[in-house]
């Protein structure tokens, strides 16, 4: 099977970004994605902030290397704990379908196997949040029944009903759940901040080219331990 040559595939993800965005494709191609103020710490309004983790249940992060596994369950693991401690909320995004499989159309190109494989179905071992990083009590589990984590949920009531303007956010997989929530918020106005390290993709260079090229566009991108520092808490070594 003859796969994409990755310059082909750059080309085609600024095509596609530049078909968004209304710039010549050219012109995205040449200049630099913004970048953060030089060195300079992230902020955030604990008041005002939630985090949200993303498609952490067994099935998704089975498909993944297991090196990416242990290092994404780690940082997951690491901002889970701080923000516990720093009494933000904390949002698990999920998704599932019923027996059946009725909220899976036949014309949904990315979900039309699910009904086939059984993926991801209510009440199996697959479609449960990962043990290292399950939901504590208080927290909150939002259940969608597409990719993005507005579409088909009650995540916008929530926030709104607690007054939260800031996302911190990571998920599996960085061209799915993490792409499709920052562009839906970002067009809701909330301030966005993505966790590079404790996303994954099933393609490096995919996740290398959203959070370097395309993310920091409209969220702030960093690393658990920034994260981690501006919510108060110190970071493990090694994080």
């Amino acid at each position: 099977m003859r796969t994409t040559p990755k310059p082909v595939l750059l080309a085609v993800i600024l095509v596609a970004i530049s078909n968004l965005w209304g710039t010549p494709a050219i012109a995205a191609d040449k200049q630099d994605a913004p970048k953060n103020p030089a060195k300079s710490e992230l902020s955030i309004d604990r008041g005002r902030t939630a985090v949200l983790i993303m498609d952490y249940e067994n099935q998704i992060l089975g498909m993944l290397p297991e090196k990416t596994q242990a290092a994404v369950l780690d940082n997951a693991s690491a901002i889970l704990k701080q923000a516990r401690q720093a009494h933000l909320p904390i949002i698990y995004v999920v998704v599932r379908f019923r027996d059946g499989y009725p909220e899976v159309s036949r014309q949904n190109k990315r979900f039309a196997g699910l009904k086939e494989s059984g993926r991801l179905r209510e009440g199996t071992p697959g479609a449960e949040i990962e043990a290292r990083v399950a939901p504590q009590a208080g927290d909150i589990v939002v259940t969608k029944r597409r990719v993005g984590a507005f579409s088909t949920t009650d995540l916008e009531s929530i926030l709104r009903a607690n007054n939260i303007s800031t996302l911190a956010m990571f998920g599996i997989s960085t061209s799915g759940v993490v792409l499709s929530t920052v562009r839906w918020a970002a067009d809701m106005d909330y301030q966005l901040v993505v966790v590079s390290d404790a996303c994954a993709d099933m393609d490096d260079e995919v996740h290398r080219v959203l959070t370097e090229k395309v993310f920091p566009w409209q969220a702030t991108v960093v690393s658990t331990r920034e994260l981690v520092k501006a919510i108060g808490g110190k970071p493990e070594r090694g994080k």
